[in-house]
């Protein structure tokens, strides 16, 4: 017998044929009782391991699924794959994670390599590809997928998002609730979902209030920028400065917190988009809109089992709830001179 045990050295030992033991091990309840259990006790005495490679090959299509998400080091990402993992290992199937790289092109070459390892299904995060323009065999009549976190532009699938602009609206009446009307907006990519949605929801909130916006106070960043980049160098020096941040996403949270901590200026208050690790222990701890994105991926993999398993309905959105947690940084009151500047109706003349 060799070093590594085959499927021949199980069957020979177990007295029965290959394909039995392949049943046996694919699960398959056609094998006698008596029967299965010799060969598991052949398997277990020879240490065989079944090759998922040939399996995948046999059956055409891996015993996998795959999650493609912005970044594999994003907090936010990193929770969601880690919950996902445990329901799907739970389900009898394998995780592939895959980040979606920095341009169209990466992302496009990512989703297409899964798909030709033949996985059972996924679920994306669009990060730089408008899905409705591409032409990859998923959806309706090809691989099951669902969205996360954003929706498929152009493209009828189930999605699991959360209401992005509503959420961020709340989140900037709350610092105008507490006497702010210089409220920077920091976040990467404005341009992009699901940043841009927060940013509108912002914007709105101050129209409402009658505060105008300043394209200063709105500050891009990207993932990748220096650790030493000053954010809020610009909007903190401006004649009339911000009083208040609302960061856009887990990123700008860290880094914005980062900065005014380091600068020692805790007397600007911050809301975070989203929450992360020790928001709660700095002085002060940090008000949040959370959303919860372990929840976000059970729910996402929940709707992808049930797609892989053949249910036909049409595209399902999920919207979940956000959660508003107040803990002492969102509720610093501005300086007794900075008050919102609101923008005053038109008295209409008089006539004579």
């Amino acid at each position: 017998m060799s070093s590594k045990p085959t499927i021949r050295d199980v069957a020979r030992a177990a007295g029965v044929s290959t394909k039995t033991v392949s049943r046996v091990t694919n699960g398959d309840d056609y094998v006698a009782a008596e029967t299965a259990e010799r060969v598991r006790r052949s398997i277990e005495q020879l240490g065989y391991r079944a090759n998922p490679l040939a399996r995948s090959l046999r059956k055409g299509r891996d015993e996998a699924v795959a999650i493609v998400v912005e970044s594999i080091g994003d907090v936010f990402f990193s929770f969601m794959v880690d919950a996902v993992e445990k329901v799907a290992r739970d389900a009898g199937l394998f995780l592939i994670v895959a980040s979606a790289g920095r341009t169209a092109d990466e992302e496009r070459a990512v989703v297409n390599g899964l798909l030709n390892r033949s996985v059972r299904g996924l679920m994306i995060v669009p990060s730089h590809l408008e899905y409705g323009d591409e032409h990859f065999p998923i959806g309706v009549g090809g691989v099951p997928v669902v969205f996360v976190d954003r929706p498929p532009h152009g493209l009828a699938a189930d999605s699991v998002t959360i209401d992005n602009e509503a959420a961020a609206r709340h989140a900037a009446e709350h610092l105008i609730a507490h006497g702010h009307g210089r409220i920077a907006f920091v976040g990467t990519d404005l341009d992009e979902t699901p940043v841009n949605l927060r940013l509108a929801g912002y914007r709105k909130a101050l129209s409402a209030h009658g505060i105008a916006s300043d394209p200063a106070l709105e500050i891009c960043h990207r993932h990748w920028m220096s650790i030493d980049e000053r954010l809020l160098a610009g909007p903190l020096a401006l004649s009339d400065p911000a009083t208040a941040v609302l960061s856009g996403n887990t990123v700008s949270s860290v880094a914005v917190v980062r900065e005014l901590h380091l600068a020692k200026r805790t007397d600007v208050a911050v809301v975070s988009f989203d929450d992360f690790p020790m928001a709660d222990a700095l002085d002060p701890a940090i008000t949040a809109a959370r959303q919860d994105p372990a929840l976000m991926g059970r729910r996402a993999f929940a709707l992808l089992l049930e797609r892989i398993e053949g249910k036909k309905t049409r595209p399902r959105k999920v919207v979940l709830p956000t959660t508003f947690i107040e803990r002492g940084s969102g509720e610093i009151p501005p300086p007794v001179d900075a008050r919102p500047r609101r923008r005053r109706p038109r008295r209409a003349l008089a006539r004579s």
